[in-house]
């Protein structure tokens, strides 16, 4: 059975993602050209750096092992078939989803660009190191950002039925 043609809420998703993929490609090229591999830059003293870090694993460097040689493969096809249900959902959804369009249109997008670094690198450049004293967060970049942002959208539109 064909898609049918995206509706306007959809289109916005779709570019949402695209504008994602952007901004976190070029934002990576600008960390990997001005930091040296493994380098920290204090921004905000005691609460946030930039730095280049590189993860094997998914996420806020969950999974991160190099000893798992199947790791990276497993990662990109999860990916994919990740970006193949979004894509389907996007296309299938109602005129009226917009916040959920908007919200799987970020989790595409950011999906997309750390797939991108997967298959161009075998991991994920990540750049943002927030930590409160000794405290740190995992290091992670845009992509992760719009991942989380665009699931908890994702998740209130289908736990409030706000659309």
């Amino acid at each position: 059975m064909p898609l049918p043609k995206p509706h306007r809420a959809a289109r916005n998703g779709l570019l949402l993602g695209a504008v994602v993929i952007v901004a976190d490609q070029a934002s990576k090229l600008g960390v990997e050209h001005s930091l040296q591999l493994w380098e920290r830059v204090a921004v905000i003293p005691g609460l946030f750096n930039l730095v280049h870090f590189r993860n094997r694993g998914a996420a806020f460097g969950l999974l991160d092992n190099p000893g798992l040689p199947w790791q990276n493969g497993l990662l990109i096809g999860v990916t994919c078939l990740a970006l193949c249900l979004i894509l389907y959902m996007l296309l299938t959804s109602r005129k009226s989803d917009v916040w959920f369009c908007f919200g799987l249109g970020s989790i595409l997008g950011g999906a997309a660009g750390n797939l991108v670094d997967r298959l161009r690198l075998g991991m994920v450049i990540d750049y943002l190191d927030f930590y409160l004293g000794s405290l740190h967060w995992p290091a992670f970049n845009l992509a992760d950002t719009a991942i989380s942002l665009g699931a908890i959208t994702v998740l209130i539109t289908c736990f409030t039925g706000k659309e």
